[in-house]
């Protein structure tokens, strides 16, 4: 198999644009494996690394790789505890990542806290961009270890959420069951003059159904008791949220991207937010047009290319975008469980598994980078040589 470039030569530059392996690799050991497997297929092959990530964790990390200055702060973890945060900073622009701050990752190991995790230090995360003196912030939602639909980081930027005492309600999307009355007169000035763009791969509602306690609440440890009590201190939320903003917050709460980690969506859209799929933002920020344009053939991929891939994902937005410059797409991921026609109408040409060079799952992520070096050698044979 080989894919000719417009002079009739075997394609010698190739673009990986992969997202993380999660859990066991991240985009940027992705990025080297697969180039160091190509070099086993073709020494001379020319790889541009673009490590991409749709707005989750990872996605500060993709920012650096690209070439923005990664800047470190300290903030509240969800549970209040002090942690050690990074935003990306370029130029004006700043890429900020609420799982820095306040993902699951921030729990100690096998402790959840559904109703008291709070976004406060998301907030703080912001305000640290903004003393950067940025134009624009992208607000990459994802991953979060929080259901307080962005109260806590609302507060961080002055906002007041006051019980009937008139004293701050207690954390997390418990705590807003008591919420009597909301102040967001408070909020930093100068969000005003900032471009916010919030970039996630889920379109969810605040509440219902298919909001976020609903949907996400299981995975960050919610009982269905518990779930049952976020979606009424949330839908509590938004009610007594309009007697300050108006109708605004009502529509908002139902608006797509509300729903985002934890409800952070919700607050970043009363902070004016626009809401875009958080791959097509990340791409633009990367550059990836341009690191499209000199290649003939793009490796992307991620941990699982399932049905979830499909609706919004690293994987899917790269791929359409090459598909429209009209190059060649290869996927490499952990597992693989979307048929070929799924793939080709993805835009995938083909997509090579971990598991098809290694069937044992368990090593497969204990040594996913030395196998993928394997899988990247064997997309060198089939695409380059």
């Amino acid at each position: 198999m080989q894919v000719a470039d417009a002079g009739g030569q075997g394609t010698r530059r190739v673009l990986v644009a992969a997202d993380k392996f999660k859990g066991s690799l991240t985009a940027v050991e992705v990025a080297e494996r697969v180039t160091a497997g190509l070099r086993r297929a073709l020494p001379e092959v020319e790889v541009e690394a673009l490590p991409v990530a749709d707005g989750g964790d990872g996605t500060v990390a993709a920012a650096v790789a690209a070439g923005f200055e990664r800047r470190e702060v300290r903030v509240a973890g969800p549970l209040g505890q002090e942690v050690t945060a990074a935003f990306a900073l370029r130029g004006d622009t700043a890429v900020v990542e609420m799982a820095e701050a306040s993902g699951l990752q921030r729990l100690p190991a096998g402790v959840f806290a559904p109703l008291t995790a709070s976004t406060y230090g998301s907030g703080e995360l912001l305000r640290a961009a903004l003393d950067a003196g940025v134009r624009t912030i992208v607000f990459g939602v994802g991953g979060s270890a929080t259901t307080d639909g962005g109260a806590g980081m609302l507060s961080a930027l002055g906002a007041r959420f006051l019980d009937a005492d008139g004293e701050p309600v207690g954390p997390g999307g418990g705590g807003l069951a008591g919420l009597a009355t909301a102040d967001l007169s408070g909020l930093d000035a100068r969000l005003t003059s900032v471009e916010l763009v919030l970039a996630s791969d889920v379109d969810n509602p605040l509440t219902g159904p298919k909001g976020a306690p609903a949907v996400y609440g299981p995975q960050k440890g919610a009982s269905p008791d518990d779930v049952a009590a976020l979606d009424a201190a949330l839908e509590h939320f938004a009610k007594v949220l309009e007697t300050s903003v108006g109708p605004r917050a009502a529509e908002y709460a139902a608006a797509p991207g509300a729903g985002a980690a934890g409800g952070i969506g919700y607050g970043a859209l009363l902070l004016g937010a626009r809401f875009r799929a958080g791959i097509e933002v990340m791409l633009d920020v990367l550059g990836f047009a341009h690191a499209l344009e000199r290649a003939e053939l793009v490796i992307t991929g991620e941990g699982s290319l399932d049905e979830q891939t499909l609706h919004g994902k690293a994987p899917a937005g790269v791929a359409a975008a090459a598909r429209a410059a009209g190059r060649e797409v290869v996927a490499v991921c952990g597992r693989l469980a979307l048929p070929p026609e799924a793939l080709g109408r993805a835009g995938i040409r083909r997509a090579y598994p971990l598991t098809d060079a290694e069937p044992d799952i368990a090593k497969c992520i204990a040594e996913a980078g030395p196998i993928l070096e394997r899988v990247a050698e064997q997309i060198g044979r089939d695409f380059l040589t």
